[in-house]
């Protein structure tokens, strides 16, 4: 059984997903965020936010939210970014939140961005730390989650741990600004937030580029997946249409046999 998500009280499979992301392909936005190391390492409780990048899917826009970004607006040294972090990261925060505020019927694509670790709740958790107020927050109903729905098209062991490299390597290869967390964690305590915001970005178009697979069944995994390819198969129109020929020729069989009968 295929993971569903509710929109507007309705269960949806992965299918239903994607046929309701082709419906609205004007509403739908990828986001993808960087952050100081997940694990009890860092300085606070919660890790910080280094950079945030959404693509509007039908503009082909990309909207950047930055710590060295910010740092430039506010005419903070590079050297004095981490002396600031706070501030500046507010102000980032600031604008994101702005952001989502005026894009309420927007349709998120994220990759496992799920939870209060890393995920819009993480997010929201930073600000409402940052600024003491609450965060302008995007519905469950309007989160999609494309390693989720790769998976449900796919299966769950068509590729391996770690699976967004691995699918890189299957699908045109490694973005050359890819870093892999533990290669964030280095960017991050060296202080190299450009870095780590092309990763970001380039993560981000990655995303774009797997949906649109995604959306054509065309993803190459590791595994051949027997089962999704011929319910692929039987789904195309033609095949469609010659089952229906096939059901009328049978009704015509049966109805001539029994006028023979008769």
């Amino acid at each position: 059984m295929l993971p569903y998500i509710k929109i507007k009280g309705e269960k949806l499979t992965v299918k239903e997903q994607l046929e309701h992301l082709k419906d609205n392909k004007e509403s739908i936005y990828l986001i993808h965020y960087s952050c100081e190391n997940l694990n009890d390492n860092n300085e606070g409780y919660s890790p910080r936010i280094t950079s945030i990048a959404i693509i509007h899917i039908e503009s082909d826009t990309t909207h950047s939210f930055s710590i060295h970004l910010v740092a430039e607006q506010m005419k903070i040294d590079r050297t004095k970014i981490k002396d600031k972090y706070d501030s500046i990261e507010k102000v980032m925060l600031e604008e994101f939140n702005n952001f989502i505020k005026k894009h309420q019927d927007a349709l998120w694509i994220h990759w496992n961005m799920s939870n209060i670790n890393y995920g819009f709740q993480a997010i929201e958790h930073r600000y409402k730390v940052l600024t003491k107020k609450e965060a302008s927050k995007v519905s469950d109903s309007k989160k999609f989650n494309l390693s989720k729905m790769i998976l449900g098209i796919y299966g769950k062991d068509c590729v391996e741990h770690p699976r967004m490299p691995n699918l890189m390597k299957l699908n045109g290869g490694t973005h050359r600004d890819y870093l892999t967390g533990d290669e964030e964690v280095t960017a991050f305590e060296n202080q190299e937030y450009f870095k780590l915001h092309k990763s970001t970005i380039g993560k981000t178009n990655w995303f774009e580029s797997m949906y649109e697979k995604l959306q054509t069944r065309k993803i190459k995994t590791s595994k051949s997946n027997l089962p999704n390819k011929i319910s692929t198969f039987l789904e195309h129109p033609y095949i469609k249409l010659l089952g229906f020929i096939a059901v009328l020729f049978a009704l015509y069989k049966i109805g001539v046999t029994v006028s023979k009968t008769n």
